[in-house]
């Protein structure tokens, strides 16, 4: 909810309101910028918005930035049975339906809306790493544990599936993607593989190669 304004180095830049989704690349360097919009922070309001980094692998750092402006009419649904809820697929696939978002490597980003307290399967590649981030409401998985509001399940890369034992009034964000299994070096915004590349980086933005 909401509306947040966002410009960059590239020229790029736009509005995201609710639903939407930014889906920047950094890759070989971007300055950034994200500030409320002009028109919500004149009536004012609720701002919620999640935000998510994700890793490239080492031969796809060095990559053109690149900018994907995803409105939420560009997103499918798919419905779950029963009435159990719905799955916005923003990234990889769900049950065969695909996300608008390009990435490097395979990842799945869905956008959970659970309605039932009736078991819920969720099919997820075997040997990904995968999370479930519970936004409001809740969420008892494999007949074991119970992920609250603002709280993150990390789960075992073996296993092709999440049971959900119940999840009345829920929002979360299913996240797997194949491992990268790559050393990682990280520095404020920058993320490479060796602290030596991390040095570089610094010196290009102090240069102004990244914009």
């Amino acid at each position: 909810s909401g509306e947040v304004e966002h410009r960059d180095s590239s020229g790029s830049g736009g509005k995201i309101g609710p639903g939407d989704v930014q889906w920047m690349t950094a890759a070989s360097g971007l300055v950034h910028e994200e500030f409320h919009g002009r028109d919500f922070a004149q009536r004012g309001g609720v701002l919620e918005m999640v935000q998510l980094w994700v890793n490239l692998p080492a031969k796809d750092k060095m990559s053109p930035p690149r900018y994907q402006s995803i409105l939420n009419s560009q997103i499918p649904v798919v419905q779950l049975s029963n009435d159990q809820g719905n799955v916005r697929v923003i990234a990889g696939e769900f049950e065969g339906t695909a996300g608008p978002a390009h990435t490097f490597s395979p990842i799945n980003v869905w956008d959970l809306r659970l309605t039932s307290e009736q078991p819920i399967d969720l099919i997820v590649p075997d040997g990904y790493n995968t999370l479930l981030a519970v936004l409001k409401g809740s969420v008892r998985v494999n007949q074991s544990e119970t992920i609250g509001a603002a709280e993150v399940g990390l789960f075992d890369r073996i296993g092709n599936y999440i049971h959900i034992d119940s999840a009345p009034n829920t929002t979360a964000s299913l996240l797997c993607g194949e491992p990268i299994d790559e050393p990682i070096a990280g520095s404020g915004p920058f993320v490479m593989n060796t602290a030596e590349e991390i040095r570089q980086a610094m010196v290009d933005y102090q240069s102004g190669k990244m914009g």
